[in-house]
């Protein structure tokens, strides 16, 4: 029985929470499926991707290939050649020579794909999710933007909400005006404008544009700049064609068949995959510390690596923030003053409130996460004939290639072969030179 003012909707196969790139792709694929009623759920009133960090020059670090659907649908109508070609961009595009579109065209390729899809619905903020096992359907409760309130059914879910800012607790006491996410950088532009100096803390890509944007700052007569990160260098993003092989599918399908204390050994080590930088990224910011020689009178420019911050405060005297700092190889305690800290810290997976009223089914690991299959899909008690399948919530159990774009169109066919019972679409069968497994054992 649906609750007062709220309007049932009728049921669907599936129904996927959250529309960024995964499960927009997942949406793009089902809609060459006759069989697959899927809609998706979206509370923003539009698709955006990483505003806050739209630099104006910024690049993918995947080749247009890696779209919503190529990967595993060539001939797919909503293709990136497709949109360049409807666009009106295609030959100019190949005269370019440059397969690596620039993120505000990714983005507008996400947007024209969205416009193209009546499954995928904006506006439209889930409020919870419960089983029902007599009808054997998950039921969903969303609120529309216009506050009319719906239910929906559904035989299976896909939950693809993403990643949160991550910003550890080391500097979580610093107040809001002297910290901010690399996530909503280019929205605090004037803050950063206004600070006499900026401190970078942890690295990876986003540390790095952030770096690159506030050394051209520096160079400008802007403010000093500080570069503090625990990483052991300033390391490149490992992308040489041969490690490239470990985020394939066939990696992905070894790596789900190892023990869970294996694969966390593996995450760990693997880290260049996600807290590198890329070649390019490096030597531009050398060109611009090169150029910084040829000035006289800039503010202080400072690079440390094997730098732990492990607690942030507040100088009564000066009103500055004060990072309380280790360096890594010799153990040693430092101060560092800055005025405003940038947290290249990363996201972190979070816990969505609607999943509360099924907590209790979703079956989890001695570390407490979700226990996945290699179709993508939680581990569920017994009783439940539905799934809920999870998109970029499962590094500890397919690898550090769960985030990456390539993959989302492997994942989301081998989702929708799950959900039809058949090979919807063909998966990739030989994606790796490298045999990773012991000669003669079937994962």
């Amino acid at each position: 029985m649906t609750g007062t003012g709220t309007v049932p909707t009728g049921d669907h196969d599936v129904v996927a929470i959250g529309c960024g790139p995964f499960n927009l792709g997942l949406a793009a694929l089902a809609s060459t499926v006759d069989d697959v009623d899927l809609v998706v759920l979206e509370e923003q009133p539009e698709l955006t991707w990483h505003r806050g960090m739209m630099f104006g020059d910024a690049s993918m670090q995947v080749n247009f290939l890696a779209d919503l659907v190529t990967l595993v649908a060539p001939w797919h109508p909503l293709s990136f050649l497709a949109y360049l070609h409807d666009m009106d961009r295609l030959y100019t595009f190949t005269v370019r020579e440059n397969f690596f579109p620039s993120r505000r065209e990714y983005e507008d390729y996400l947007r024209w794909a969205a416009a193209k899809l009546p499954s995928v619905r904006f506006s439209h903020r889930v409020e919870e999710v419960r089983w029902d096992a007599g009808e054997q359907r998950f039921t969903v409760d969303a609120v529309r933007g216009d506050g009319t309130r719906l239910r929906m059914r559904a035989r299976d879910l896909v939950v693809g909400i993403g990643t949160a800012p991550y910003v550890p607790e080391a500097l979580a006491d610093l107040p809001e005006q002297m910290l901010l996410h690399t996530s909503e950088y280019l929205y605090r532009a004037a803050d950063v404008a206004a600070a006499g100096k900026v401190t970078v803390v942890g690295s990876g890509q986003s540390g790095a544009e952030v770096a690159v944007d506030l050394l051209g700052r520096n160079v400008a007569g802007g403010p000093a700049v500080s570069w503090l990160t625990r990483t052991s260098s300033f390391a490149p993003l490992d992308y040489t064609k041969m490690n490239l092989e470990l985020t394939t599918p066939a990696y992905m399908q070894y790596f789900h068949s190892l023990p869970e204390q294996v694969r966390d050994r593996l995450v760990k080590e693997q880290w260049q995959f996600y807290k590198g930088i890329s070649t390019d990224t490096l030597e531009e910011i050398h060109e611009l510390l090169y150029r910084r020689q040829l000035e006289h009178g800039l503010a202080e420019v400072e690079l440390r690596f094997g730098i732990t911050v492990e607690s942030a405060s507040v100088d009564a005297g000066t009103g500055r923030a004060v990072l309380t700092c280790r360096h890594r190889d010799t153990g040693e305690s430092f101060p560092h003053t800055t005025d405003l800290v940038v947290a290249a810290t990363g996201y972190r997976n979070r816990t969505p409130g609607f999943l509360a009223p099924v907590e209790d089914l979703l079956l989890r690991d001695d570390r407490g996460r979700p226990r996945v299959r290699a179709d993508h899909s939680v581990e569920l008690a017994g009783g439940v004939s539905g799934r809920v399948f999870v998109a970029n919530a499962e590094i500890h159990s397919h690898g550090v290639s769960a985030p990456n774009l390539d993959i989302g169109a492997v994942r989301n066919a081998a989702i929708l072969n799950a959900v039809t019972g058949r090979e919807a679409y063909r998966l990739p069968k030989r994606s790796a030179f490298t045999s990773f497994d012991v000669p003669g054992r079937v994962s």
